[in-house]
């Protein structure tokens, strides 16, 4: 390689290229700093050319897919039902090539010098970056430390075959598995398995330990319902013993009891868990910045390390591995170099799944506001009594929410079934405002629409629900609201 002679003087240089970083490099532009941001593969990250935007390209195929039955019942297609997964495929790419050349149009717009390259740390505020023969030395001011996360495999393998596939894998099959084993319990192998199962395939869903499924448990109970209704077969608590890959197809020995062992055979096996980040090829751990004990960057909440002249955001900092996390940090870290006082405050972070139905949750379930020992009331209602929902025919799911008896503060809103993601935004500002029953209660909400769900299982708390059964005759005290 060729190694510069001398090092350049940078002011904000930026490490990864994904949400989080070009979110931070966008907002340090608009606050009047010069940045230069460092990729060494894709713009967009893991989570545009792997993770996120494929994931939801596959969920809203399936999703159409799913509506054949229905469309038929209002006159629509009711011709020979047909799907094509590389057709899907194209459009994928045409869909991500689109969302990059935004990205990186943007970055331009903004003047952010984009350099490709490999980056290691030199110094607490020198990096060299390396592409090919290349080797240049900057010297910043401040860095931002956004590289993201990748997929380690468990223990249990010691190699990986064609039939193993790991996030981005997944995505680039031709041809539906005829059967997919699902190794995991978190918001993509659920989308995973929703997926797949809508374009046909068997799907089994392994879940690993005592890990369950990872929302309230209402809503957990419904996805075991709905999984069932649609013949995607949930293995509980299971420990997995031996896999064995064959040229055919993968087989699983795993522990799901005391004593019990199940064999499951398959003909892919897709595991969704078990990610490290990407922080041992920056060199970082030289100079002694502080970690946690799972290796993660240690912040503050303006997102500053233990090094004060080095920041870092995302899937390297604790807490869910989310591009939202990243983007709201991105931000904070821009704003706290620029001079302002922000704070990444993450308490009511959304946590979303695009399965079939989909799938937000936002502050406390309900077995946490129990265990704070919080005098709860609880409320659901079922989208079956909703208007729109009976129109669209998407009639599985509810709305549940969980409110203070004593304060009547409103703690947790959770919601499975279609419009759950879109209104995940605004179970997000109720709980930020500290939204009272009443806040809700007394806005007018469009009818007729998915938004009701939400009136009508807050109205449900002191039995005022219009179009639910009443479950338990409560006093009307029409005086405290």
């Amino acid at each position: 390689m060729v190694v510069g002679e001398i090092s350049q003087q940078r002011n904000l240089v930026i490490i990864g290229g994904g949400p989080g970083g070009y979110t931070a490099a966008i907002r340090a532009a608009q606050l009047g700093l010069t940045v230069t941001l460092v990729e060494q593969s894709s713009m967009g990250g893991i989570c545009l050319n792997e993770g996120c935007i494929p994931s939801k390209i596959f969920t809203h195929a399936a999703g159409k897919r799913s509506e054949t039955v229905h469309l038929r019942e209002i006159g629509i297609g009711e011709g020979e039902d047909t799907f094509n997964l590389q057709t899907l495929q194209s459009y994928k790419t045409k869909v991500i090539d689109g969302l990059r050349a935004g990205v990186e149009r943007l970055c331009q717009e903004n003047k952010i010098e984009i350099i490709r390259g490999k980056a290691t740390f030199t110094s607490v505020d020198r990096i060299g970056v390396e592409n090919g023969h290349q080797f240049d030395i900057y010297e910043f001011k401040q860095a931002i430390i956004a590289t993201g996360s990748s997929q380690v495999l468990p223990s249990i393998l010691k190699e990986k075959g064609n039939r193993i596939l790991l996030s981005r894998e997944v995505f680039e099959l031709e041809e539906v598995p005829e059967h997919l084993l699902v190794l995991g319990h978190d918001t993509i192998a659920l989308e995973v398995a929703s997926s797949y199962a809508a374009f046909g395939a068997k799907v089994s869903i392994l879940l690993p330990g005592n890990t369950g499924l990872p929302f309230d448990e209402s809503v957990n109970k419904e996805l075991l319902r709905i999984c069932k209704k649609r013949k995607i077969n949930v293995v509980k608590d299971a420990d997995i013993v031996t896999v064995t890959e064959q040229d055919n197809g993968i087989t699983i020995v795993c522990k799901t009891g005391k004593d019990v062992h199940e064999t499951i055979h398959g003909s892919d096996l897709f595991i969704s868990e078990g990610r490290k980040p990407n922080l041992a090829p920056l060199g970082i751990n030289r100079f002694g910045i502080e970690l946690t004990a799972e290796g993660f960057v240690k912040v503050d909440g303006n997102m500053q390390s233990s090094i004060p002249s080095i920041y870092a955001i995302g899937d390297v900092t604790e807490g869910p591995l989310l591009a939202v996390k990243a983007i709201k940090q991105g931000k904070v870290a821009a704003e706290a170099i620029a001079g302002g006082k922000p704070e990444a405050d993450l308490t009511f972070l959304p946590i979303v799944a695009h399965t079939l139905p989909p799938v937000a949750s936002v502050g406390l379930t309900e077995k946490q506001a129990r265990d704070f020992e919080i005098d709860v009331r609880v409320s659901q209602f079922v989208l079956g009594g909703n208007g729109y929902a009976a129109i669209t025919g998407k009639k599985d799911g509810f709305v549940k929410v969980i409110s203070d008896s004593t304060t009547d503060l409103v703690v947790g809103i959770h919601m499975i079934g279609d419009g759950a993601i879109e209104m995940s935004g605004s179970f997000v500002q109720l709980l930020e405002m500290a939204a009272k029953e009443e806040d809700i209660t007394f806005p007018t909400y469009a009818h007729p629409s998915y938004n009701e769900g939400l009136l009508e299982a807050v109205e449900g708390l002191i039995g005022q629900a219009i179009h639910a059964a009443p479950a338990k005759r409560i006093p009307q005290d029409l005086s405290r609201k």
